[in-house]
């Protein structure tokens, strides 16, 4: 276990995650997104920034009062100090700090920390009961020197020839996938670890990486390969194994329309009125719709186009078929409104409020709490300078009166 004899820090009020305290030195995407879930769930989740602040504060625009939202997005619930790593007083601070940390987050090039002492060997010297998660691009092998962004892992893992028209040319995800992937997978592991050192006592390396997230998270495309044999390949917004599920054109827009089992099928087909459809044998069963869907599309279509999207989609749904309209964002967010889903929660009081989006776990018993809005560069680096280096003991109640909620 750490270290507590000279442990100071403030305990967090509430969470399943109380009391832990989480050095958090990664940057970006797939490590903020991880630790500010851990926050979200009570961790005290410090912020070590360089000088210049995570690279996300400079990506813009959109932007909420001059602040990118993109690092708006991943760093709730957190305190901000800057530290340069190659000033020997920052780095002694910086060591301090993980000294004391349950979990240490990084997600430098694998050996990047281990010139400042801060690499997984040196800090569980100092501190063996530590987490010690590490996120990197292709693991610490013969990957090691491979820099890790997003639209490389999906690219390298094959996800680009999934997605497209089978005509066009490859294209990527809408969002940064295998980063959320991964940070994901490091809250699990780091979760999975802490239960084990609380059986045991014993701290671990906790590693991730974005290509094994990648293909773990290719799921049935990954098993056609590795159980079958068999290299999928672009299909535009159809699937491979089950149909239909793809969008079909109405009278106006187009509608999601999918029918993952017999049952749905012949729903779908009394619904809109060709029960007989659902009898015919060249459809009855789902691989051999599969067979022969470019003879199914076109009835289902032709029934399609007599009414509205979203007219079917209250048909559909009423009869227990899955479908639904393609919206953009906005649209999203008010589906979730509908759904009673409250998609989104305010973090912060005042001028600091941000409006940010719900932690996506319900806990009937330890809910998310939204303590701290995203925090400014070094925002919190005096007072944590203090702590660290043995100065005024910072009290919970002195937190509470700063005025971030």
């Amino acid at each position: 276990m750490a270290d507590r004899t000279t442990d100071n820090r403030p305990q967090p009020v509430a969470g399943p995650l109380a009391g832990v305290l989480v050095a958090d030195f990664s940057r970006i995407l797939a490590g903020p997104y991880a630790t500010m879930l851990l926050a979200d769930l009570g961790a005290d989740v410090v912020k070590v920034e360089g000088p210049g602040g995570d690279d996300t504060r400079t990506w813009m625009p959109p932007v909420r009062e001059g602040v990118s939202t993109y690092y708006l997005g991943v760093n709730r619930g957190k305190r901000s100090i800057a530290l340069d790593l190659r000033d020997p007083e920052d780095a002694a601070v910086a060591r301090e700090l993980a000294r004391r940390a349950d979990v240490v987050v990084e997600n430098f090039r694998p050996g990047g920390l281990d010139r400042h002492g801060l690499g997984p060997a040196a800090v569980r010297e100092i501190n063996p009961g530590v987490v010690y998660a590490s996120i990197t691009g292709f693991g610490t092998g013969a990957g090691r020197h491979v820099p890790g962004y997003d639209l490389m892992v999906q690219a390298i893992s094959g996800l680009m020839s999934l997605t497209g028209a089978p005509d066009g040319p490859p294209y990527r995800a809408g969002i940064s996938v295998f980063d959320v992937m991964a940070g994901n997978h490091a809250a699990i592991g780091i979760l999975a670890a802490l239960r084990h050192r609380d059986a045991t006592g014993e701290g671990q390396h906790v590693e991730v990486n974005l290509l094994s997230s990648a293909l773990t998270g290719l799921v049935n495309h990954s098993s056609a390969y590795v159980a079958g044999g068999t290299v999928p390949y672009r299909m535009g917004n159809a699937h491979p194994s089950v149909v239909p599920y793809e969008p079909l054109p109405t009278a106006d827009d187009d509608l999601i329309v999918t029918a993952a089992n017999d049952g749905q099928f012949r729903k779908l087909c009394e619904v809109l009125g060709i029960p007989e459809v659902a009898d015919d044998p060249r459809f009855a069963r789902n691989a051999d719709r599969t067979e022969h869907r470019a003879e199914l599309l076109p009835l289902l279509v032709e029934r399609l186009r007599k009414r509205g999207a979203l007219e079917w989609f209250e048909l559909l749904t009423a009869a227990g078929v899955p479908s639904g309209p393609i919206n953009t964002i906005d649209g999203g967010f008010a589906a979730a409104e509908r759904f009673g889903l409250d998609p989104v929660v305010e973090v912060g009081e005042g001028d600091r409020a941000v409006p940010t989006v719900r932690h996506p776990v319900r806990f009937s018993a330890t809910p998310a709490a939204y303590r701290l809005p995203p925090p400014e560069l070094d925002e919190h680096g005096a007072e944590l300078r203090a702590w660290l280096t043995g100065g005024e003991r910072e009290t919970e109640g002195e937190r509470e009166g700063d005025g971030h909620g």
